[in-house]
């Protein structure tokens, strides 16, 4: 029933911005309105017509994951662009609203060639506008990502050894995440050592765990289908006053943030009670990325925690927060978790251990 609602609310948009249908042509925003999990297949709605354009390949699994559904299933000589082209003539669509985001050029090209009666409008934002506000499914499938992510990394610390490199401990984590039922990393891991992990995007190498006294583990677990995404510092050697300096510093700049987290503050208002924290502490030069942002279906979803995002925080949004300090030749400290907004505030769903003493390895 979730996803014929939300096929129902994309109709209303679309009914409201004027258009005749909305072709979808994003196989995310496939996945998110039809539960269907394959690809090449594209989804035309109209308040009329709801209607999956795809081959035979999935006409079985289709069956399987949304029954309901009518399905255009197109041979194996037609390509999927006279499919669409076949279909907006028989439902005597004269405007189409598209996905400016995620359609390529070459795609549309193609599309306005095929149909050339039919106007083609670019639409921004609309099925994103409804996967920020995460259902109970979506929450509770989110709630499984982090539990798969939150065991894996159990695992890989309790065995964490000097002589591992960052390359090794990774592919440990994506094994471990597998192990314990998730279907992969919703992202390569992040594994810095020592000065590596002022890298915020650092690529894990061949740095030994043992060549500094702290490393940095980003990382991440897809569980029915919704994404995790945590960042701890582990102690390796010994805690130096600076590095007890700049984690107590990210630490308290994320604990504030997340207590300002409730319906009606805006995104910028958030990011900018943590980065006031770091600002005052001396490191402002230091922390170049937005708090952090939505999860869901991909580990990089609206809404976004930045400076300039005016959006208000709504009861559902699912979002990260993760401030940072990264000093150059010395190393950087970030602090991840996934906080759920709730109509009384928020819930912190992740539970990994955030003091400094508990982050000593072994």
């Amino acid at each position: 029933m979730s996803f014929t609602r939300r096929r129902a609310r994309l109709s209303r948009i679309v009914q409201r911005l004027g258009d005749d249908a909305i072709l979808i042509t994003n196989f995310t925003n496939v996945s998110y309105l039809t539960g269907f999990t394959g690809d090449d297949s594209f989804l035309l709605i109209s308040p009329q017509k709801e209607l999956l354009i795809t081959d035979a390949r999935y006409t079985i699994q289709l069956g399987d994951e949304c029954p309901s559904l009518e399905l255009a299933v197109r041979p194996p000589s037609m390509s999927i662009n006279d499919a669409v082209a076949r279909v907006l003539k028989s439902a005597r669509v004269r405007r189409l609203a598209i996905e400016a985001d995620s359609m390529t050029v070459g795609l549309r090209e193609r599309l306005a060639e095929k149909s050339p009666q039919v106007e083609l409008v670019p639409v921004t934002g609309a099925v994103e506008q409804l996967r920020m506000i995460k259902d109970r499914a979506e929450v509770a499938a989110t709630r499984r990502a982090i539990e798969i992510a939150e065991r894996a990394f159990s695992v890989v610390r309790a065995g964490l050894r000097s002589e591992q490199t960052e390359l090794e401990v990774a592919n440990q984590i994506d094994q471990q995440i597998r192990l314990f039922g998730g279907s992969g990393c919703s992202f390569p891991p992040i594994v810095a050592v020592g000065r590596r992990s002022a890298l915020p995007h650092a690529t894990p190498g061949d740095q030994r765990i043992g060549d500094a006294d702290f490393v940095l583990i980003d990382w991440g677990a897809v569980g029915s289908h919704y994404v995790s995404d945590l960042t701890r510092v582990l102690v390796t050697g010994k805690i130096s006053p600076k590095l007890r300096k700049v984690y107590g510093v990210v630490l308290k700049a994320q604990r504030r943030a997340i207590d300002a987290i409730r319906p009606g503050r805006t995104l910028e208002e958030v990011d900018s009670v943590a980065r006031k924290v770091i600002t005052d502490a001396g490191f402002a030069k230091n922390f170049g990325h937005g708090l952090g942002h939505g999860i869901g279906l991909e580990i990089h979803e609206a809404p976004r925690l930045a400076p300039g995002q005016k959006l208000l925080l709504s009861a559902g949004m699912i979002v990260t927060v993760e401030p940072g300090i990264y000093l150059p030749r010395w190393g950087g400290v970030r602090i991840e978790d996934d906080v759920l907004v709730t109509k009384a505030g928020h819930d912190v769903l992740t539970s990994v251990e955030r003091e400094l003493s508990a982050c000593v390895a072994g």
